[in-house]
């Protein structure tokens, strides 16, 4: 089973990196990546499309009629729509969600952008999120490419990972240390 997880990812990063090549070659990355993420938007709101992808045994036919019609309606780039039938005839379309991730974050990559990840205990405004942002481009003198949650769980304060650093004040973390404090007494 683990050699199939590694024969996909290895497989999905093959993909992205072709993609993002091919964008590049022909000056078009900002509309593939802005393809790509509403391609995701719809993977994950729209549960009849996940599970037309997520269907191994589909005729490939029907997967080139629906990416056909995502196209019109969505105006895709002609060459994002051309790889999704490419992915679809190699029968990798399977893995379109895990390959489009990896595009984007290849993208973000070549853009000199850091991965910073922040989960919170109470659900943060657009604001508050791009002034967090802000805070972290400017301390660690980068672009940072943000990923927010919300977690109830934490009870209080923030959770912040900026590439390795991470920085815990959430009053989980904070009754977790004591915790373990009392058991090591």
């Amino acid at each position: 089973m683990s050699n199939n997880k590694g024969f996909s990812d290895t497989s999905a990063n093959r993909y992205s990196l072709a993609l993002y090549e091919l964008a590049s070659e022909t000056d078009v990355i900002s509309k593939v990546e802005a393809n790509s993420n509403g391609l995701l938007k719809l993977i994950l709101n729209n549960n009849e499309f996940k599970n037309l992808i997520k269907d191994p045994t589909q005729n490939q036919d029907t997967l080139n009629n629906v990416i056909n019609k995502i196209s019109k309606n969505f105006n895709l780039e002609i060459l994002f729509k051309n790889f999704l039938n490419f992915l679809v005839l190699k029968r990798r379309f399977f893995y379109v969600e895990q390959i489009l991730k990896t595009f984007i974050e290849i993208c973000s990559d070549k853009r000199g952008e850091l991965k910073a990840k922040i989960t919170s205990a109470k659900e943060l405004s657009p604001e508050e999120i791009n002034k967090i942002k802000d805070e972290l481009s400017m301390n660690f003198k980068s672009k940072i490419r943000l990923d927010y949650t919300h977690d109830k769980s934490l009870i209080g304060g923030l959770v912040v990972q900026v590439g390795s650093t991470m920085i815990d004040t959430s009053i989980k973390n904070k009754l977790q240390q004591i915790e373990n404090g009392m058991i090591e007494v």
